[in-house]
């Protein structure tokens, strides 16, 4: 069941599961978009069909006007938004909260795991944005080594904002266990059929190990 959601700062959609699991994940849009992106509905429906209770929100930045991009100034408001997500995941259904994202979100989300390893129990990383296209040596990798959540990353083969040689070369940062999905012949909108079962399939076997 969908449902509209709003508590506080957190606005968007939560999906309730037949058959709850215990386990709840807030997921959060990218840059240019929002809680109603095709990648974050498929990916809600898969892991509700799972037994999460998944809420799809808004970033702030996106609650404050309806179109363009973040500001970087506004990068810590989206984070707090972010934490308050996985609070109110935690009143309504959380055993285990994660926190995931596509893109901005994603990154957003690891930066408050790196600063609070309490945040979340772990992270799903849709396409994070390891640097800008065509500027390979701008790293966005400065608080992996802080990162002790386990995270999934998925990654598309074509993503312009890294390779997936690049990721793995990253991910050596972490000291988290991490997991890289890659999606063949996907960009950085991830659009492939495989993308939410083989995220579910990567999520639910990091899920079961810290069982």
């Amino acid at each position: 069941m969908i449902e509209p959601f709003a508590d506080g700062q957190v606005r968007g959609f939560l999906h309730r599961p037949d058959q709850p699991s215990g386990n709840a994940i807030a997921l959060v849009h990218g840059a240019g978009s929002n809680c109603q992106a095709p990648l974050l509905v498929a990916v809600a429906k898969q892991f509700e069909a799972a037994g999460f209770t998944v809420l799809r929100c808004d970033l702030p930045f996106r609650q404050a006007r309806p179109s363009g991009p973040p500001s970087p100034g506004g990068a810590a408001a989206d984070r707090e938004g972010l934490r308050a997500a996985a609070a109110a995941l935690r009143k309504i259904a959380g055993v285990r909260v994660f926190l995931g994202g596509h893109s901005y979100g994603g990154r957003q989300a690891t930066m408050l795991a790196a600063s609070d390893p309490g945040a979340a129990e772990g992270l799903l990383l849709l396409s994070y944005p390891l640097h800008p296209p065509r500027r390979p040596t701008e790293l966005r990798t400065a608080h992996f080594p802080k990162l002790t959540t386990p995270a999934v990353f998925v990654h598309g083969s074509r993503d312009p904002f890294g390779t997936p040689d690049e990721m793995r070369e990253a991910l050596a940062l972490i000291p988290a266990i991490t997991t890289l999905v890659e999606i063949e012949s996907a960009g950085h909108d991830l659009k492939s059929g495989k993308t939410p079962m083989r995220a579910l399939e990567a999520f639910l076997k990091m899920t079961e190990a810290k069982s």
